[in-house]
């Protein structure tokens, strides 16, 4: 059996060593023009669940990928995840005030300047990944990253979410949108990782896809079970507000029993797909396991 606090010490020494390379990577608030660089760092540093970081760093323990390679990889999908927060919560699309347990950053900073700080947080991820490990990897990382944060995937998907396409009448439309919005960044942070290390086999390749596709969507699955059982102050946002606006969610198609359902069988396909990779995967494992017990 997997030491339970031993995946909680990596856990841990992972998000740490994010913020750490989150830190280098982005703009010194001194520097000019301040208040912009001090949004895009209040937007990054100091707060998060770092999934996406902790999903890269596993995906690049299983292929053996180049450390700088992974921090690289690791720190462009979390900027292109913080700039989509920042976006997400403005006034013209979720109209939110409160993220990671703060006001958002348009709250804090006005909507003018986090408009900017999103802009260039996503231009900051890609010139992350412009130093690659081998010929080609940049040049492959960044149209990974671009499929995974543009029109047919985040963007996209962000936009079914506001009514592009008119009303979500299926839990499989639902599926479709959270694929886009939410697992397409997941999968692209397991994808990135992948090229820093050895050649896959196509098996291998097919089985990672899979796996980041059903812990992307059961991260989304549990997401909206939170929106009904949590609560404000331990999630760190507002509670209870697509059942306010009247979304369709996996709670109300399924009922919070059906959607807990779903999301354990979305994890035990996420374990399946790891199969070809052995105890390699364990970490891969472990994170599917705690995106679907997790409160917060």
């Amino acid at each position: 059996m997997p030491d339970a606090d031993a995946f909680a010490r990596w856990c841990s020494e992972r998000r740490a060593h994010i913020e750490a390379v989150l830190e280098h990577t982005l703009p010194p608030a001194h520097e000019a023009p301040g208040r912009l660089h001090e949004a895009m760092r209040y937007a990054t540093l100091g707060g998060g669940k770092r999934m996406r970081p902790l999903l890269a760093y596993a995906a690049g323990d299983v292929v053996a990928a180049a450390a700088a390679w992974v921090d690289r990889a690791a720190a462009a999908v979390e900027l292109i995840h913080a700039y989509s927060l920042v976006h997400d919560d403005l006034p013209a699309m979720d109209n939110d005030t409160l993220r990671r347990g703060r006001p958002t950053c348009h709250v804090a900073f006005g909507e003018a300047t986090a408009l900017l700080a999103g802009d260039a947080l996503q231009a900051l991820a890609f010139g992350a990944l412009s130093d690659g490990p081998g010929e080609g990897c940049a040049a492959r990382a960044c149209a990974i990253l671009a499929h995974a944060a543009g029109s047919r995937g985040m963007a996209g998907g962000q936009a079914i979410d506001l009514g592009d396409g008119g009303p979500i009448g299926s839990l499989e439309a639902l599926a479709h949108m959270h694929g886009l919005k939410t697992g397409a960044l997941i999968a692209a942070a397991v994808r990135l990782a992948a090229l820093g290390g050895r050649t896959l086999a196509p098996s291998e390749a097919a089985g990672l896809d899979d796996y980041a596709r059903a812990a992307g969507l059961a991260f989304q699955v549990i997401d909206d079970v939170l929106d009904v059982e949590g609560d404000s102050r331990a999630l760190g946002k507002t509670a209870g507000k697509d059942a306010a606006q009247g979304k369709a969610t996996f709670v109300s198609m399924l009922g919070v029993d059906g959607a807990k359902a779903e999301a354990a069988r979305l994890r035990d396909a996420a374990h399946a797909a790891l199969a070809p990779f052995g105890a390699a995967g364990m970490h891969l494992g472990l994170l599917a396991d705690s995106i679907v017990v997790r409160r917060a």
